[in-house]
């Protein structure tokens, strides 16, 4: 496409929901802008350390002792290897703030894709419980849609990016478009129908991960390999991934303008006529700001980024931004709790190994405040992610008595961690920086987020229901930890900019549309009101696609 400073549709951010938004909105007949700040990471040829060995990354991708005990925290908490590290973003180059006595994790992509790259791949429906959690619970922030009007928009997605699992008729976890699931192992099995047959009612399901377990020509993807490297971008396009999906299906319209570096620092409103008229970005190479312009807008460029740029969307000398006519707009963030983790031996089995290295494992759905009338002393609940496995022995003494000794392997073991969910607070807030900026002169993100009563109650449940249920399966040697809680540190941030009826009470429509600007769409984490406790990627997709055709058929009608 020839270069020009008009589109119809600028889309900010190119992870699940910017990518998503690109395709739909290109394959309408609109001609898009895609803004990222990352730099871009072409399919296959930028994964350079696909399919690579240990032996054949640096440090063995191992991150070195002096980058685990620097600021580059996320290294700390063992997301970013060696190997994957140009896809993560540099908190030393690109910092935020939070206050004294408050901590959060702002994990962030370094790359076009956003987290699509790094993502774990989990793939869940909320059911429609989730869609009616707030109002059963009195809680403030009532969603305007319901698990009916997403419904459509899940198959579509899911059809179109390939979710493997099983069915299984839960009331609580709805099912998908399923392609295969990828089976369980033995011991899985066997810890199944322990766990089952122990707590009638709880179930132990086959993973649901956006990995394929069939090709799609169509696509040009290939179905999972079973190497388990999928964080260091897979070449085969066996999982979704903008770079392997949305994007080239975005391209293929020939109306897709894609720029990499380009970080947006706000967007240009027009009180009058209640329309965003433009978006202001800086080349992050040459630090030259342009401004766009587009008759749509959809800003997807991750939770909380996307709240900072509506925060600092506001009139010269002014504090307000132009999207906070309610006063939530950086408020009712959320994050899963989830540091608690349980783990055993399984007896026997010792003549199976598991052939392949499979990218998931099982899951146990949440079990507690599902329509009973158990009193468990928290709101909502919980469920875990786990597997069996068996590790090759350790190295024990040295020569070929070692080498020996480690072609053998170490008893099953199991182990899985919950994920919870966090009520939406009015207090738990992201707000823009009095006095520091970033490189680019933007006040820096600042949090004030905390976990509350709730939720550390939910996770004193989860460990010792974790320890009941493998006990009573038959493991043995069973011990749970509980790590610091941090908000941010699941990845799983949403909140910021919530959806709501009222505009009084919140930032955009049931149809993920600004109160403020009819023609500004907000489709990531930061619309949501409330989070379920299931990973949230599939929900913004069915979103996006969703907001993206009702934004076209506005379109065309004025």
């Amino acid at each position: 496409m020839a270069e020009t400073n008009r589109f119809d549709a600028i889309v900010i951010g190119s992870g699940v929901s910017g990518g998503f938004a690109a395709k739909e909105l290109t394959e309408k007949g609109l001609r898009v802008l895609m803004l990222d700040r990352g730099k871009m990471v072409e399919h296959g040829e930028g994964y350079t350390y696909d399919g690579k060995p240990a032996y054949e990354v640096p440090a063995r991708n191992i991150m070195p002792k002096p980058l685990m005990d620097s600021d580059y925290f996320i290294a700390k908490n063992g997301y970013v290897q060696p190997s994957n590290r140009e896809f993560h973003n540099d908190d030393r180059l690109n910092p935020y703030a939070f206050d004294e006595g408050s901590k959060f994790y702002w994990i962030r992509s370094g790359a076009v894709g956003g987290k699509s790259l790094i993502w774990g791949r989990w793939c869940f429906r909320w059911s429609p419980a989730d869609f009616e959690a707030n109002k059963r619970d009195g809680i403030d922030g009532e969603w305007p849609i319901g698990y009916d009007d997403v419904a459509p928009w899940y198959s579509y997605v899911e059809k179109y990016i390939g979710v493997s699992g099983s069915r299984e008729n839960l009331a609580y976890l709805p099912d998908s478009e399923f392609q295969p699931p990828m089976p369980m192992n033995v011991a899985e099995k066997w810890l199944k129908q322990g766990l089952e047959t122990k707590f009638p009612g709880r179930k132990l399901i086959n993973t649901r991960l956006s990995n394929m377990t069939e090709d799609k020509p169509d696509q040009n993807r290939t179905k999972c390999q079973f190497r388990n490297q999928c964080g260091n971008g897979c070449s085969f396009g066996a999982y979704f991934s903008t770079q392997a999906v949305t994007l080239p299906a975005a391209r293929a319209t020939g109306r897709l303008t894609l720029k990499s570096d380009s970080v947006v620092t706000n967007l240009v409103y027009d009180a009058k006529r209640k329309k965003v008229t433009g978006v202001r970005y800086i080349d992050a190479k040459t630090g030259q700001a342009e401004t766009v312009q587009a008759d749509l807008v959809f800003l997807c460029a991750s939770t909380i980024a996307s709240t900072q740029i509506l925060l600092n969307s506001r009139a010269p000398g002014s504090d307000r931004s132009y999207f906070d006519d309610s006063g939530t707009l950086g408020r009712y963030v959320m994050d899963h709790i989830f540091r608690v983790g349980v783990e055993g031996d399984i007896p026997g089995m010792e003549e199976f190994i598991e052939f392949g290295r499979r990218p998931g494992g099982v899951y146990i759905p949440r079990f507690r405040n599902i329509g009973g009338t158990e009193d468990v002393g928290f709101k909502r609940g919980y469920g875990y992610q786990g597997s069996a496995f068996r590790n090759p022995a350790a190295p024990v003494g040295f020569g070929a008595s070692m080498k020996q000794g480690m072609r053998k392997y170490a008893p099953w073991r199991f182990s899985m961690g919950a994920f919870g969910e966090c009520l939406p607070y009015a207090d738990n807030k992201v707000s823009l920086h009095a006095s520091k900026v970033d490189r680019f002169g933007v006040p820096l993100a600042r949090f004030d987020v905390t976990f509350r009563d709730n939720e550390l109650k939910m996770m004193a449940d989860a460990r010792t229901q974790g320890e009941a249920m493998l006990k009573a399966a038959g493991l043995t040697n069973v011990k749970s930890n509980e790590r610091e809680h941090v908000p941010g540190d699941a990845i799983h941030e949403m909140g910021g900019a919530r959806m709501g009826r009222d505009p009084r009470k919140s930032v955009v429509n049931e149809w993920s549309q600004a109160h403020a600007a009819s023609n500004l769409y907000v489709t990531d984490g930061a619309q949501m009101a409330s989070i379920s406790c299931v990973n949230p990627s599939l929900t913004f997709m069915a979103l996006t696609a969703r907001a993206a055709d009702h934004a076209v058929k506005q379109l065309r009608k004025a």
